[in-house]
């Protein structure tokens, strides 16, 4: 910590001037222009992501997977159904965690995007 007053420091830095931002346009009757419209939500329908499309491919490959393997030298079946729906039960929670975030930074901002979701 310094002990050196702070009208005593040097002052050799250099003040950086703060990015500005234009002045809204003005109307010749001396009023500004409407704002801006907010953009709309920022995420699909899930029927048109693609990590849709990857979750159902995942679900798929691994029923196929359960069906395909079969037994070992043993006769034990290697990959049972209960296996296959434990897979299939992360893969869901791990597909519903995602479309919860991609979801949650999008807040409808706008009437007419509220009234068309309705």
């Amino acid at each position: 910590m310094s002990t050196q007053a702070a009208s005593a420091r040097p002052m050799n830095r250099t003040i950086q001037e703060a990015p500005t931002r234009p002045m809204p346009a003005v109307q010749h009757d001396g009023y500004r222009e409407p704002p801006m419209r907010a953009p709309g939500t920022e995420t699909k329908n899930a029927l048109r992501t693609t990590e849709f499309w990857i979750y159902i491919a995942a679900v798929v490959g691994v029923l196929a997977a359960s069906q395909l393997v079969g037994q070992n030298s043993v006769g034990v079946d290697i990959f049972r159904a209960p296996q296959a729906w434990f897979f299939i039960t992360l893969l869901t929670i791990g597909y519903l965690g995602s479309r919860g975030l991609a979801k949650a930074g999008s807040a409808f901002r706008s009437g007419e995007e509220r009234a068309t979701r309705r």
